[in-house]
């Protein structure tokens, strides 16, 4: 179920009636409905599926408790271990099996011992890295003896499967959003007020600002070789801005949407593109993910500890995993590789975490030097993208090619930008404005009718300028 369709628009008053008007006088029949809405969500896409889910989280639940009663060293590396096995396997099996299959078959070709297998046809379940990620997290905090298991399966299958952020996160720990499941829930007017405005905010980066741009990077980069250099610079930088708008879209609607039901989830973008290094941006963007693997991968193999060369190796690592995450496909693995080379630099010289607050924070204007580092980093950001946009690596070289041919001084071969360039930039400037806010819709210093105006023209916007065909989030397909 998109949050984009009118079958969730059909969906969230019905589950929000419920869950405020008939269930909310006990907690356990609360969380349970919640649980069922969440699976009613989930299977709207595949039914099948629900099952892997359900196996998924039932299994971390109880290996949790397990890893609570032992104290023995050996037995809690064992249920650990147990925990890794059998989620990474199951994402392996549905997301890498093909993958390494054809390379390991190209492999042996080069040697000259042709071995020929044949892929099997595999449905990659939606949702499948987020909440694997998420639930693992529980498992490993568990052993780490950071947080207690929880002690009722249904909290914890609704934490795992909670709908607002199922399928495209943010990534939610177990000590941040299970405890909300604890806790009786009253509702929040303010909040709840708060959630819709972020919903409608979400609904305009997806369906004008991303959508709108999908025509056009489809287009480039479905035909590249039709197009001169100033053309494809246009693809690059859409592309850059609908990945963008696209996936915080999501993570708007799923926070406003969690806010509905009196559950915080956190900020998983903060206006990344106004980043001032490489640093900064994987700071500010996707930050569910980087905090993930910075806390589960690169801290326990040494983080910055150590040695230059262990410290580079660590980068590396972080980065190449980050990318295969995203999907099977070598191009995933180049884009984590050159993240990883932009980001090097700074960590030799100290100034990985040189910025650390808003830019330009309480002042209209940048500097500069602010705007030319803005600029640098987005369009090492965007050149990245180009790899992991692209089918693969000879269609990524090809673009490149053409990228910086002479003809990138020509005019652009495609029309349409002249609606598109003036949306993508409204878009930008928006965000700077209220760069130091949640969301851009944050706007109760203004008078109540100056915001109706803004909400009532971005529903307008909406209705005349959005796309309605139901268009997938880009990272559903991660």
């Amino acid at each position: 179920m998109f949050f984009n369709s009118l079958d969730f628009a059909i969906f969230l008053p019905i589950v929000f009636f419920l869950y405020w008007f008939v269930f909310n006088k006990n907690l356990k029949l609360q969380n349970l409905f919640l649980l069922a809405a969440s699976y009613v969500f989930y299977a709207w896409w595949d039914w099948r599926f629900l099952f892997l889910l359900f196996f998924t989280a039932t299994a971390d639940f109880f290996i949790g408790k397990q890893l609570d009663k032992t104290e023995k060293l050996s037995k809690r590396k064992i249920l650990l271990y147990l925990s890794l096995t059998f989620n990474l396997g199951v994402l392996g099996f549905f997301k890498y099996f093909n993958f390494f299959i054809k390379n390991f078959s190209t492999a042996f070709s080069l040697f000259g011992h042709p071995i020929h297998f044949t892929g099997i046809s595999i449905i990659l379940p939606a949702g499948i890295s987020f909440y694997t990620f998420q639930s693992l997290s529980y498992t490993i905090d568990i052993y780490k003896k950071q947080i207690k298991p929880s002690n009722t399966i249904i909290d914890f299958l609704a934490f795992v499967s909670f709908f607002p952020h199922l399928v495209a996160g943010p990534i939610m720990r177990a000590s941040t959003l299970l405890p909300q499941f604890k806790v009786k829930r009253s509702f929040n007017y303010e909040s709840a007020k708060d959630g819709l405005r972020q919903i409608l905010w979400g609904l305009f980066k997806k369906m004008v600002v991303a959508d709108n741009l999908a025509y056009y990077v489809d287009n480039i980069f479905g035909h590249y070789e039709q197009f001169n250099g100033t053309t494809l610079i246009f693809g690059a930088v859409f592309f850059a801005y609908q990945v963008y708008a696209d996936f915080s879209a999501y993570s708007d609607i799923a926070s406003g949407t969690a806010k509905l039901f009196s559950f915080r989830l956190i900020t998983n973008f903060k206006v990344p593109y106004f980043s001032r290094d490489v640093a900064e941006y994987w700071r500010r963007n996707h930050i569910s993910l980087t905090t993930w693997f910075r806390d589960y991968l690169y801290i326990p193999l040494g983080g910055s500890q150590g040695s230059t060369f262990k410290m580079i190796g660590n980068i590396l690592i972080i980065f190449i995993v980050s990318g295969f995450w995203h999907g099977a496909n070598w191009t995933f693995i180049i884009w984590g590789l050159l993240n990883a080379i932009y980001i090097i630099p700074l960590l030799l010289l100290k100034t990985n975490r040189k910025h650390l607050d808003t830019v330009a924070q309480g002042k209209l204007f940048p500097s500069i030097k602010e705007m030319f580092q803005m600029a640098f980093t987005f369009c090492l950001i965007a050149f990245g993208l180009i790899w992991f946009r692209s089918v693969d690596i000879s269609h990524a070289i090809g673009y490149i090619k053409i990228l910086f041919h002479p003809s990138l001084l020509f005019e652009s071969g495609i029309t349409g930008f002249e609606f598109t360039t003036p949306l993508l930039l409204v878009f930008i400037l928006l965000e700077w404005i209220q760069r130091e806010k949640e969301h851009v819709f944050d706007l109760v210093k203004l008078p109540i009718y100056a915001r109706w105006f803004i909400y009532l023209l971005t529903i307008f916007v909406i209705i005349y300028i959005g796309k309605y065909e139901n268009q997938a989030f880009i990272y559903f397909q991660f």
